[in-house]
């Protein structure tokens, strides 16, 4: 087997932290074992920290974030309940997707690829829906969507929000934004290698969960009679012990570093990042006051890529000459905008300077 060490600058996975891969060796336990139960358990506590959140629901769920969305929607909507849902990328559009699946009559509230959502359209959109749902970071162009004042005004629903890929890279405020339920991954600005959804339901959410939802492994019901409490845990499934062991470890990671000072490092990277594509004569697709600083889109300058050199074929040399993995266009946006991550371990200024450095010699500035 191969073992090529990439930097991973696309939009997700990133590099994860060293405390991550030694978390990895760590003797295996058995999922209801006193000593993992006592980490599942300062998981949470860590999750609650960066979610900001005192929520009692907040786990890691045992898949990937995608299942953290399914679970969002199947444990509260069914036959016939309106869900509204923001859609300016390939994740509002998958909202849709899973909140229909659910039988959900769906109000779609939409922008434009690269822009973001307007607030009041979401809010105005039905007079008295289930549920409001966004994207915080929407990873498909790298835009950030305004929570705040939707959760603000948004009544008797419930506010479902995709931290995915803004969870430990830029403020998320799931109280102070009174969010219901939100979840997230680990690939992204947490700094983990992909597996698991860590995910929080606030009490409004926990009162109206369905009974008996569509999904039994995501019935946050039964989820919860094991990752909550004390003493004896009724067994649900087989948790991945060793991505807890890894999600452990990179929360860890963040708080040593400090929630403030992860931010900023992010926030100092992307803006680091998005200057330096400027100043190479590159222009950014998001718009100035929402682009993400761990998630840069850019238009790819295909008239300044070396001949007989297509868009697939630059990535494929960034990839094969420097090591450095960007990601492509998503969409209608495939094969013209590249989607350039700096998230998590991968956050350093030393890898922003190398990518700079490669593009500049590879359009021949």
């Amino acid at each position: 087997m191969a073992r090529t060490d990439r930097i991973l600058m696309g939009p997700g996975p990133c590099n994860p932290y060293p405390e991550v891969a030694e978390a990895f060796a760590r003797p295996m336990l058995g999922h209801l074992d006193p000593e993992f139960l006592e980490l599942l358990d300062e998981t949470g506590d860590r999750l609650r920290q960066v979610f900001r959140t005192a929520n009692p629901l907040t786990f890691p769920i045992s898949a990937t974030g995608s299942a953290g969305m399914e679970a969002a929607f199947v444990n509260v909507v069914e036959p016939g309940d309106v869900a509204v849902v923001g859609v300016n990328g390939v994740f509002g559009e998958r909202m849709c997707d899973v909140a229909a699946r659910c039988g959900a009559e769906v109000v779609r509230v939409e922008a434009p690829w690269g822009r973001p959502l307007d607030p009041q359209a979401l809010l105005d959109a039905h007079p008295s829906p289930k549920l409001i749902a966004l994207v915080h970071a929407e990873t498909s162009t790298g835009v950030r969507n305004d929570v705040a004042c939707v959760g603000a005004a948004k009544g008797d629903a419930l506010l479902v929000v995709d931290c995915v890929t803004s969870l430990g890279g830029i403020p998320v405020e799931i109280d102070g934004w009174q969010v219901d339920l939100a979840y997230s991954g680990t690939q992204k600005c947490l700094g983990a290698p992909p597996g698991l959804a860590p995910f929080t339901a606030g009490p409004r959410a926990v009162e109206r969960l369905l009974a008996r939802p569509q999904s039994w492994y995501l019935d946050l019901n039964m989820i919860a009679r094991y990752v909550t409490g004390e003493g004896a845990r009724a067994y649900h499934h087989t948790a991945p012990i060793s991505m807890v062991f890894a999600l452990h470890a990179a929360l860890g990671a963040i708080l040593d570093e400090g929630l403030d000072a992860a931010w900023a490092r992010h926030r100092s990277c992307g803006e680091a990042l998005q200057e330096g594509l400027e100043a190479l004569g590159l222009e950014l697709f998001a718009p100035e006051g929402h682009r993400l600083p761990q998630l840069t889109s850019v238009w790819v300058p295909l008239d300044r890529l070396p001949a007989g050199v297509d868009e697939p074929a630059a990535r494929r040399l960034l990839l094969d000459r420097y090591g450095i993995e960007i990601g492509a266009g998503l969409g209608p946006y495939a094969g013209t905008v590249w989607r350039i991550g700096c998230m998590g371990h991968t956050a350093r200024m030393r890898n922003v300077t190398l990518l700079l450095g490669a593009l500049e010699e590879l359009l021949g500035r």
